[in-house]
C-alpha cells in the first residue's frame, strides 16, 4: 500500500512538473507587453508610440497594449516602470522630461540612472514656436519684441513640467532674457487645445500635434528648435536662423523598462525596436507626423541620456524651472 501511494505521490508530483515547464520554457514575450506613455493621448509620444507598438506586434509575434499614465511631469508613469518587475514586460516611453526632470525636481520618486534600464532611441522631434492667430507677430523677431514690448503678459500653453515645449520656451527666455508666462496642461493634445482656443498666445507645439492648425490658420508657426528646416513646414526657418543664432533644441522618445532586466531582453527588444523602425511603412507614417525616426543600441540610449541630464541642468538652474 506504501508503494502505491508512493508511485500515486511521484505522479502527481510529476504532473505538476510537467504542467509547469512549459510555462517555464516559454520563449519571451508569452503574454502582453505593456508600454506606459507619462503623457496624455494626442501628443507627439503617444502618436509614435503607438505607431511603433503596432509593429512590435510583429517583431515580437506577441501583444503589445499602450497605456497613458499622465500626471507629475512625466513621474507618475514612469515610477509603474521602475517598481515593475524587471523582465520586460512594463516598458516605459521617456522623452526630454526624463533628462530634465533630475534637475527639475528636487525629490524624484526613481533613481533616473539607477531604477532604468535604456533600451533604444525611437525618434527626434521638432518642435514649433506657434501664436494664436490673434497675437500680431509673423516671425520671431517680432514675437521677441513684443514679449520684451509688455514684460509677463506674453502667456504660452506647455505640456507639462519638464515637457519639451517649456524646456523649449525656457531655452529661448535663457538666451534671450524674455519674461514669459507658463500656463502648463496635462499633456501635449491639452496644450495645444488651450492655445487653439486662445486661452494662451503661444506655445511650442510637436508638428503632430499642431499642424492641423497651423493648416487651418488658427496657429501661425514662426520657427522650429532644429537648425534644419522640416519638410513637413518647409517655410518654418529656424529659430536660430530667424533671430535667435545659438538656439537649438529637439525633443525625443526612447523606450527604457525597469533596472536589472535580464539582458537577453532587452537585446530582444532593442532588436525589436531597430528593426520595426526599419520598415518603411513605419517610417513613413512616424515622418509624415513631422518626427524623425532615430534607433540607437541600449549603450548609446544609455550614454544620450546621460547627457540630456548634463545639458539641461544649467538652463533649469538659471530660468528657475525647478517644479519643487
Amino acid at each position: 500500500m506504501k508503494l502505491i501511494r508512493s508511485i500515486s505521490l511521484f505522479a502527481v508530483l510529476a504532473g505538476f512538473i510537467s504542467a509547469a515547464a512549459p510555462a517555464q520554457s516559454q520563449e519571451f514575450p508569452y503574454r502582453p507587453i505593456r508600454i506606459v506613455v507619462p503623457f496624455a493621448p494626442g501628443g507627439s509620444t503617444d502618436a509614435v508610440i503607438r505607431i511603433l507598438a503596432n509593429q512590435l506586434e510583429k517583431e515580437l509575434n506577441g501583444t503589445v497594449i499602450v497605456e497613458n499614465r499622465a500626471g507629475g511631469a512625466a513621474t507618475i508613469g514612469m515610477s509603474t516602470v521602475a517598481q515593475s518587475a524587471p523582465d520586460g514586460y512594463v516598458l516605459g516611453a521617456a522623452n526630454i522630461s526624463f533628462g530634465a526632470n533630475p534637475s527639475m525636481i528636487k525629490t524624484l520618486p526613481y533613481d533616473t540612472l539607477k531604477d532604468f534600464a535604456p533600451i533604444s532611441l525611437v525618434a527626434r522631434v521638432p518642435l514649433v514656436l506657434a501664436v494664436h492667430q490673434s497675437v500680431p507677430v509673423n516671425n520671431v523677431k517680432e514675437f521677441i519684441a513684443a514679449a520684451k514690448a509688455s514684460p509677463d503678459s506674453m502667456t504660452y500653453s506647455t505640456a507639462g513640467h519638464g515637457s519639451g515645449s517649456e524646456l523649449s520656451m525656457g531655452l529661448l527666455a535663457y538666451l534671450t532674457g524674455l519674461k514669459l508666462v507658463n500656463i502648463p496642461y496635462n499633456g501635449g493634445g491639452p496644450q495645444v487645445a488651450g492655445a487653439v482656443g486662445g486661452h494662451v498666445k503661444s506655445l511650442f507645439a510637436t508638428i503632430p500635434a499642431g499642424l492641423p492648425h497651423f493648416q487651418s490658420g488658427v496657429l501661425r508657426p514662426l520657427g522650429i528648435t532644429t537648425l534644419k528646416r522640416d519638410p513637413t513646414l518647409p517655410n518654418v526657418p529656424p529659430i536660430a536662423e530667424a533671430g535667435v543664432p545659438d538656439y537649438e533644441m529637439g525633443d525625443w522618445i526612447g523606450i527604457v523598462t525597469a533596472a536589472k532586466t535580464p539582458q537577453p531582453i532587452i537585446d530582444k527588444l532593442n532588436k525589436a525596436i531597430v528593426n520595426a523602425l526599419k520598415v518603411p511603412d513605419v517610417q513613413a507614417r512616424i515622418e509624415k507626423i513631422g518626427t524623425q525616426v532615430e534607433s540607437s543600441t541600449p549603450e548609446q540610449f544609455d550614454a544620450f541620456i546621460k547627457k540630456e541630464i548634463v545639458k539641461w541642468t544649467k538652463v533649469v538652474d538659471t530660468m528657475n524651472l525647478k517644479i519643487q
